[in-house]
């Protein structure tokens, strides 16, 4: 194929040869329109195929064309990944980029522009196993019952309390709270939440967390109406999630709470407790709209490493529980 210019919009710092710049461009449009990524996996990914073809192009000394692609060999795409890690990047950063490579030459292929094979033979880096951390049932009803004392405004304080019961009554991710519009307001015991992908999932409202959001709106001195953010910052424009962020670094300061007390790790605890009280992983994984069970799979291993340290604290033949003191003895 010949490497012809094009009037379409390329990405921003993609350095490549124009029919492969302008793919880039289509590309970015497709994940965006048909597969309705976030627009910050959006960002991210372009981001990441910017910066692959950037490396190309003093990897193989200019601008990579489709044929510079489909001459890939493994080797090519190693220094690639060498380059990263040499440069300081972290693995989960290497493996998104990978992956997004891999989309890229996917498309390339489907449209016919180029077969890049040798992505299909590198492997992505080895990842360590992250654990989510949830709250205990404890601290996390705590930080519900203390949010409200970090803010001087009534309104905000009920707004508050709204939104982290929302958290962690509903298991929302805080920027599917914070996207919903005064008219999804929870009215009835379920609600309809828009989750990444633009996937849409019903969930229970339990009473609780509706009163809360009644009250906050009952507060609130703005008018919110229909298409306005349900969750507004003082002057009444859309929440950031950097005040929700600050104020939980406050209230993990007034409470003696982790590090890892985060407004995600409602989420992670609504998982966690529902998981402890009989939920089945289908149901949970469904509640959380996750795609993938695996994804939920996690909160099994949570649940088994608390069993693990009740019962190594408890038990009596366990090395790790306490000695306790014997009774003297008698006569």
């Amino acid at each position: 194929m010949s490497e012809t210019a094009t009037d379409e919009t390329a990405v921003p710092g993609v350095i490549a040869a124009p029919v492969l710049a302008a793919a880039a461009g289509r590309w970015r449009d497709w994940l965006a329109n048909e597969r309705r990524l976030s627009a910050h996996t959006v960002t991210a990914y372009t981001g990441d195929v910017a910066s692959f073809l950037r490396f190309l192009s003093g990897h193989l000394g200019g601008p990579p064309a489709a044929a510079d692609l489909s001459a890939l060999r493994p080797a090519d795409l190693r220094s690639w990944l060498a380059w990263r890690a040499a440069e300081g990047f972290a693995r989960t950063s290497t493996a998104r980029a990978l992956a997004a490579v891999r989309s890229f030459c996917r498309f390339l292929d489907r449209r016919g522009i180029v077969h890049v094979a040798a992505v299909g033979v590198v492997r992505s880096p080895r990842l360590p196993r992250s654990l989510p951390k949830p709250l205990s049932e404890t601290d996390a009803l705590s930080a519900l019952d203390s949010i409200a004392r970090l803010s001087d405004e009534p309104w905000l304080a009920a707004r508050d309390v709204a939104l982290l019961s929302l958290l962690y009554g509903a298991g929302l991710r805080i920027g599917e709270a914070l996207a919903l519009t005064r008219a999804e307001a929870p009215r009835g015991e379920t609600m309809v939440v828009t989750g990444k992908g633009r996937k849409q999932r019903v969930v229970p409202v339990l009473p609780a967390v509706r009163e809360a959001i009644d009250a906050y709106l009952a507060a609130c001195p703005l008018p919110l109406r229909g298409a306005d953010p349900l969750f507004v910052g003082l002057r009444g424009g859309p929440l950031n999630a950097g005040v929700v962020q600050r104020q939980v670094r406050r209230l993990r300061a007034a409470l003696g709470l982790p590090e890892t007390a985060t407004p995600h790790a409602l989420r992670h605890s609504f998982a966690t407790h529902l998981l402890a009280g009989g939920g089945d992983l289908r149901t949970i994984q469904e509640l959380l709209g996750h795609a993938s069970l695996s994804t939920t799979q996690r909160y099994t291993d949570v649940d088994a490493a608390r069993l693990i340290a009740v019962h190594g604290a408890a038990h009596p033949r366990d090395r790790r529980a306490p000695a306790k003191p014997r009774a003297p003895a008698k006569g």
